[in-house]
């Protein structure tokens, strides 16, 4: 399996946490970068951030379009996608692969969070809770859980009250605000921690949305920090 090409960004020299976090359909690893400063994160606990880039597959619902794509979507509706679940699990092992290295690298995955806007959201969800070592949490963005069933058949009990933050967009047409309840719902009934947000924006980001991110994201390096 092919490594996934990535660009790095750190906080501060010698991190010592790391976030991967998954860019949307159609986008590429450089679509996030500019929220690091607007988290105003401390340089007192230093963060390793990890844009991967998708690979580029064909996607059927923009007929067969080759693009940047964590997996194929063969059919879409207001509620609901069917996708590739083949495609799904590659793209979890290379995030495996990812945090493998971070590891490898000093980081462990206690200290780890995974992140990702609607489709990487997914990717997220999926490699993050089915994980076999503890992480330190995960934040979907605009984001569903493709088969919820899937997803508690590969939970894995060491992400129990894994702490979640669930951010939406109101007036969201690409992936409807109840498809990321119901995320919130499914990972709830798995035992996760979750915060969740919504905000009057569509399928995007907004900076209130950054600055809670960059907020919870500091709660929960210094919890980390607490218990050691």
């Amino acid at each position: 399996m092919s490594t996934l090409s990535v660009i790095e960004l750190e906080t501060a020299a010698n991190p010592q946490f790391t976030v991967i976090w998954l860019h949307g359909l159609g986008a590429n690893g450089n679509d996030f970068v500019p929220v690091i400063p607007e988290l105003k994160l401390s340089s007192q606990h230093p963060v390793r951030f990890i844009f991967p880039n998708a690979p580029e597959i064909p996607v059927t619902i923009n007929g067969g379009y080759i693009m940047p794509a964590w997996y194929d979507i063969l059919e879409m509706s207001a509620d609901h996608r069917k996708v590739d679940q083949a495609g799904i699990q590659r793209s979890v092992e290379q995030i495996r692969q990812l945090i493998s290295r971070e590891n490898q690298r000093g980081i462990p995955s206690s200290h780890i969070f995974l992140a990702g806007f609607s489709q990487g959201g997914a990717i997220a969800y999926q490699a993050a809770l089915s994980h076999t070592v503890r992480l330190a949490g995960v934040i979907a963005l605009s984001t569903y859980i493709p088969d919820a069933q899937v997803l508690q058949a590969q939970f894995n009990a060491v992400q129990q009250q894994l702490p979640v933050l669930i951010a939406h967009g109101q007036y969201d047409g690409v992936v409807p605000l109840q498809m990321g309840k119901n995320a919130c719902i499914a990972v709830e009934q798995l035992g996760c921690l979750v915060n969740w947000y919504e905000y009057g924006i569509e399928h995007q980001v907004c900076l209130e949305e950054i600055h809670e991110i960059g907020t919870w994201l500091a709660k929960q390096i210094d919890r980390i920090k607490n218990l050691h």
